[in-house]
């Protein structure tokens, strides 16, 4: 999920100047892939820069080891990335440029090393990123595209640019988009470990022959809410460019609510409000779906009892996620459900975590709860079948 670049997560100095960001510098990322295939592309995000974004040079590589967020790649496995024949490409402000298909094997669930030279940076101090990547990404000064290793290169973990990397893959692949927060984007899980509940649940589903083929597009971020903007747009906002304009996508999976209630007053009546406007948002965020042939699945919002932000001593933000939850069960309107709070609830104590899966904080989990998360999902909601008649009319 592209973002705009917060002052505490911009790149480290010397890349950030005043109104100028990684002039001169090449950024070394990895990120890891679900489905493999033969021919990858990547997508390369200005939606939030102030300043066209002028990449020099990219090239694609296998990370050393196979691992993620590492700085060296395999000998000899660098290839560069071309746009409409040419080695660069300029991003204009607002705007995403796709690289031409490049044939390169990349095998399911593996990590790939995205590397790019910007000669000229750009010109801005608002610039494009993910700063919750949970992954370790490298900056040096200098053209170091086809290089094997980046020694003394500056470690940062956050991505920048870089918004998703698409692969030609078989007959009958298709992919789920997932749109939630920070328990969508890992918080509390491994930095450079890939152990996201999406991350497990893609794992889970690969496992299998009859899932093998699916995809998994996570576009969450920390602190985002469905109804207002937070750390990047409401979800209203960018479900066309987060999962309507995605490739592939057949399914979406909506697991975000728990930071609008927790943000709203803790009143009873500003409770009853967000959560009869959450559930009108639900509403939208089906139609629009439909309309382009999505089935769309439901997650109930896990529990935040002890945490200090968002629980409240007379439990109305309580009463309004079990308002939510009951809706997601029992409306009838998602094409299905996935129980996260069934999942993760201390059963002594369903207005919290169970203790086993919380970071601490009583909101996040670790990554033993996320694997109960992934665990908790259906696989059977992702085998493919024709859809309902009149799906785009409700």
């Amino acid at each position: 999920m592209p973002q705009l670049t917060e002052p505490h997560n911009m790149p480290p100095a010397p890349f950030t100047q005043d109104g100028l960001v990684m002039a001169d510098s090449t950024l070394r990322q990895t990120v890891r892939v679900s489905v493999g295939g033969r021919h990858v592309r990547l997508r390369f995000s200005n939606a939030f820069g102030g300043a066209a974004l002028p990449i020099t040079k990219a090239s694609v590589a296998l990370p050393l080891g196979g691992a993620a967020g590492v700085g060296a790649i395999r000998a000899g496995a660098s290839r560069p990335v071309t746009f409409n024949g040419r080695p660069s490409v300029v991003v204009p402000v607002g705007a995403q440029m796709v690289s031409d298909p490049l044939g390169f094997d990349l095998a399911a669930g593996s990590n790939l090393t995205v590397t790019i030279y910007l000669a000229d940076g750009q010109a801005s101090n608002d610039i494009t990123s993910h700063p919750g990547s949970r992954t370790t990404s490298y900056l040096l000064a200098g053209d170091h595209v086809g290089a094997g290793n980046l020694p003394g290169a500056t470690p940062t973990d956050h991505w920048y640019f870089l918004s998703g990397v698409e692969v030609w893959s078989k007959r009958g692949t298709a992919a789920v988009a997932v749109l939630g927060d920070s328990l969508t984007d890992g918080r509390g899980s491994t930095t450079n470990g890939n152990d996201r509940w999406p991350d497990r649940l893609f794992d889970r589903l690969r496992s299998s022959p009859a899932t093998a083929n699916v995809a998994v597009l996570n576009q969450a971020a920390g602190g985002n809410r469905v109804l207002n903007d937070g750390l990047g747009p409401n979800v209203l906002a960018r479900l066309d460019r987060d999962v309507l304009a995605q490739s592939g996508v057949a399914w979406l999976i909506v697991f975000e609510g728990v930071n609008d209630i927790g943000t709203a007053e803790a009143t009873p009546a500003a409770q009853r409000k967000v959560a009869a406007d959450l559930i009108a948002a639900y509403e939208q965020i089906i139609v629009r779906a439909h309309a382009q042939g999505i089935r769309v699945y439901g997650a109930t919002l896990t529990p935040f009892g002890g945490n200090a932000m968002y629980d409240d001593p007379q439990g109305h933000r309580e009463t309004a996620r079990q308002t939510v939850n009951r809706w997601i069960r029992t409306a009838g309107r998602f094409d299905g459900v996935v129980d996260f709070d069934a999942a993760t609830r201390d059963p002594a104590d369903p207005r919290r975590l169970l203790a086993a899966y919380d970071t601490g904080d009583h909101l996040h989990l670790n990554p033993a709860g996320y694997k109960a998360m992934a665990d908790a999902v259906p696989t059977g909601l992702f085998h493919r079948r024709p859809l309902p008649q009149g799906i785009g009319f409700n």
